[in-house]
């Protein structure tokens, strides 16, 4: 008896996991598709080629050599800010501070690069120490919305929202005002941290190392929340917090450990954005990269893996914004028009889930 439930059971179980694959990357693909199809709608509408625009998308992201290293420089913060939401979404919080936490820890990469510099402290060991700055700083950012959220039952999302505005704030307080480079009288800069300590490209190409850095967080994530106790103690509680509770899994350390690693990943993206783009804190760093992450970690329904491919799809398509504007005449906001569409259908799509019959199993006979 034994010896035919067992196959039994483990082929309904594998034929469970097997549609539940089917029906995470079938809907947010059938989302995507029709969102290209509404904005092809749209641009018929404006009397231009959706032809030609999701062309150029193409020429200008992988077009070229050129254009394949800009995909991939672009990318790097979008996997960063992506794996930042992802993390806490397993546990079953919705944080939208990664942008926040990009700016706090880039304006904190800059402001910790420069008395280093001054004393004179070799480059080798003035990046690490800004890296972990940036990090630490995004860290405590997002750290607090999970002990306001785990303490206080206060909403994640709208703390988080809000705190990334007081972020941004605060950067722009200390750029425009203390912390000023008295040389930037344009555009408002903390001082240049100079060539010498900029982090530099991946030998033979124009990529920075940014883009290994968010590959290799990608791979440690995944092991991390898929292969160990603490990702399944994780992600019991983002399906029960009370049943996690009631087993003894400390949820308020969970809570806490996810939102750290959170922040630091999006702290680690202003890193790179202060060291090997800008060289300096500035209104540069509110890019959006932490809102276009959101979208990505739904694309790759949360799993550090799938983040990559998707989050180089979008950089294709934030390379290309130029190129469309030249060819086609529309703004250079049209790219972030696609990406607002395709987040709304998604977030609609989401509601499907569980719901189609052809990824529900048969009813026993």
């Amino acid at each position: 008896m034994d010896g035919t439930l067992k196959p039994t059971a483990a082929v309904a179980v594998g034929g469970a996991r097997l549609r539940m694959t089917a029906e995470a990357i079938v809907i947010p693909l059938a989302s995507v598709c029709a969102a290209a199809a509404l904005f092809s709608l749209f641009l018929l509408f404006l009397g231009k080629s959706p032809g030609q625009f999701f062309a150029l998308i193409w020429q200008g992201g992988f077009g070229s050599s050129f254009s394949i290293q800009n995909t991939l420089q672009r990318s790097s913060p979008i996997i960063l800010t992506a794996l930042a939401f992802a993390v806490p979404a397993i546990i079953g919080l919705t944080m939208i501070g990664a942008e926040g936490a990009l700016v706090l820890g880039g304006f904190a990469a800059a402001v910790t690069a420069l008395p280093l510099i001054a004393l004179g402290v070799p480059v080798g060991l003035t990046l690490p120490l800004v890296a972990v700055a940036a990090m630490a700083t995004g860290a405590g950012l997002i750290m607090i919305v999970g002990w306001l959220r785990h303490a206080r039952s206060v909403n994640e999302t709208i703390s988080s929202l809000l705190l990334t505005y007081i972020a941004i704030a605060t950067m722009s307080f200390f750029v425009e005002g203390l912390l000023r480079d008295p040389g930037s009288a344009n555009k408002p800069s903390t001082t240049p941290i100079g060539k010498d300590y900029m982090v530099g490209s991946i030998p033979g190409t124009d990529v920075h190392w940014g883009f290994v850095a968010g590959l290799v967080l990608a791979v440690a994530l995944w092991v991390l929340m898929a292969r160990t106790t603490f990702g399944f103690a994780a992600r019991v509680t983002g399906g029960n917090p009370r049943a996690a509770k009631a087993q003894g899994l400390p949820v308020g350390g969970l809570i806490l450990a996810c939102s750290a690693i959170s922040g630091a990943c999006a702290g680690l993206a202003g890193f790179f954005e202060v060291t090997a783009i800008h060289g300096q804190a500035n209104a540069s760093l509110v890019a959006g990269y932490g809102f276009a992450g959101i979208l990505v970690s739904f694309l790759g329904r949360h799993n550090p893996l799938a983040i990559v491919p998707i989050a180089i799809l979008f950089g294709a398509i934030e390379a290309s914004g130029g190129l469309i504007q030249r060819r086609m005449g529309l703004p250079d906001a049209t790219s972030a028009l696609l990406q607002g569409l395709i987040f709304v259908l998604l977030l609609a799509s989401d509601t499907l889930h569980g719901r189609l019959a052809i990824f529900r199993e048969r009813e026993a006979r």
